[in-house]
């Protein structure tokens, strides 16, 4: 299993809300997870219903089995500095740095530095050992920017690398491009079971897949229930009228036969979304990549729902 999860996804879909509820799964039966933001926009705080992630690793959710979710908001400026010291020893100098807006201007000006300080960074928490030799954390799990953007920001390693032929930015960019495209990375894609979403995704994996990065699975999200098909709408608009207005009557519902009407064009509107959604699965189907479903929440993704997915989630061997 791939110890480096990132989830992408149209706006819209849940993307945040899945790669929470993947890494509450993953950290089942007592396994430590860490879930990563990028974003910087804390919407990890916001599913958990917390208050707002600093730049350190905090314990965030229990999984059941005793396991761990812990969640960081990677900062690009605070990134940098560690890696100015890591790689450099400024440790003082670094902050100077700061205060005369050099780690700012590197972090939004400079080509492709603000990607490689977030991928890197989750990347070193994965390879990161305790001093027993274990890993801290036995999976990573990255709420990474949107479908649209996803190859690029996950190959600007590449670009970097390209860029600084020598030197430590050099072999970080190479060493973390190497760790992106080995197995022990994948890319999972949330959808919904609309034409964008679908159409976006198809997208995502093929620019994933030409830029040699691992696609994970394609986790439909908001799954409604199928309550009529197109048979049972055509039955009910043909010669039942009455006797829906008698089974409403029977039941007690005062105006039925003015109902008779509304009803069917709800009827109407059902039968046309299942339509639809029925093309898009086979869309998603012609993409040969692991597909799976979620079902809508209609109590909102709070957090009883976040764990009724992470359930899910498990059942269907989602990130396996």
């Amino acid at each position: 299993m791939s110890r480096l999860q990132v989830v992408s996804g149209k706006g819209g879909t849940g993307k945040t809300t899945v790669a929470a509820a993947l890494a509450l799964a993953l950290a089942t039966e007592g396994k430590r997870t860490l879930l990563v933001e990028v974003e910087g926009r804390q919407g990890i705080a916001q599913v958990f219903e917390t208050e707002a992630l600093p730049y350190e690793e905090r314990k965030i959710a229990v999984a059941p089995g005793g396991g761990e979710v812990y969640a960081l908001a990677i900062d690009a400026e605070l990134a940098l500095l560690d890696y100015l010291q890591m790689f450099y020893k400024l440790g003082g100098a670094g902050r100077a740095l700061k205060k005369l807006g050099a780690i700012d201007f590197a972090t939004t000006i400079a080509p492709g530095v603000r990607d490689v300080l977030l991928t890197g960074k989750a990347c070193e928490a994965v390879r990161r050992r305790e001093k027993s030799g274990g890993f801290t954390y036995d999976y990573v799990v990255m709420d990474a920017p949107p479908t649209g953007r996803i190859t690029r920001f996950l190959n600007v390693n590449d670009e970097v690398a390209g860029l600084a032929r020598i030197g430590p930015i050099h072999n970080q960019a190479q060493a973390v491009m190497r760790f992106l495209k080995s197995p022990d990375t994948a890319v999972h894609l949330v959808t919904l079971l609309e034409e964008m979403p679908v159409q976006e995704t198809a997208d995502g994996i093929a620019e994933l897949r030409e830029a040699e990065l691992p696609v994970g699975q394609v986790i439909v999200n908001m799954v409604r229930p199928h309550v009529l098909d197109e048979d049972a709408v055509r039955a009910a608009a043909g010669d039942r009228r009455e006797g829906i207005a008698a089974a409403l009557a029977a039941a007690g519902v005062a105006g039925g036969t003015t109902l008779v009407e509304p009803l069917l064009e709800q009827a109407a509107e059902h039968a046309q979304r299942v339509a639809l959604e029925r093309e898009q699965r086979t869309v998603l189907a012609g993409l040969d990549v692991p597909t799976y479903e979620l079902p809508f929440l209609g109590e909102g993704a709070d957090i009883a729902g976040l764990y009724r997915l992470a359930k899910e989630l498990r059942k269907l061997g989602v990130g396996a």
